[in-house]
């Protein structure tokens, strides 16, 4: 059951990675049709600023979980590489711990956003109007992908599986 739940949020973290992905993606493509328009036609979408900032704070945070995963997290190895592997598993567990804790404050924070947002009708001031629960929900979402991986992350530290280290140097 426990290598279940490892997979699952492993895979969980990489359906986040992909859709973070195609957010840049989208991005991209927004931003050239915004070019063109500009260059050729004279005119704008008058959207691509808000959209490519929902777009980067969604990229952002659906890739955090992937990210930790991966070990790609910036850490300061300063102190956690000078301790016996005892001392650093407790640690790491230490860690995680803080960071659930965290990201739990902050999805709990988001919650309330997205469903003020949902029950008032509230809406962006741009000319798209863009619900504003969408992209808080959206962050939302990268943030419970963010805390279940930092479960998974305590579960293989506890398990001696510890995963998140940062890529060893050549």
């Amino acid at each position: 059951m426990m290598r279940f739940f490892l997979s699952f949020a492993d895979f969980l973290a990489r359906v986040g990675a992909c859709l973070a992905g195609a957010v840049l993606v989208g991005m991209v493509g927004l931003i050239l049709w915004e070019i063109v328009l500009r260059s050729v036609f004279h005119t704008s979408t008058f959207v691509m600023d808000e959209f490519v900032g929902y777009g980067v704070a969604s990229a952002t945070f659906l890739a955090l979980a992937h990210a930790l995963g991966q070990g790609q997290i910036i850490r300061v190895g300063l102190l956690i590489e000078r301790l016996s592997p005892d001392a650093r598993r407790w640690l790491e567990g230490l860690y995680a711990l803080v960071g659930m804790l965290t990201v739990a404050v902050l999805i709990h924070f988001f919650w309330l956003r997205v469903a003020r947002a949902w029950s008032r009708g509230s809406v962006s001031n741009s000319i798209a109007q863009v619900p504003m629960w969408i992209p808080e929900a959206i962050v939302m979402t990268g943030l419970g992908l963010l805390w279940l991986q930092l479960l998974a992350h305590l579960i293989r530290n506890s398990l001696g599986e510890a995963r998140c280290a940062p890529p060893a140097a050549h």
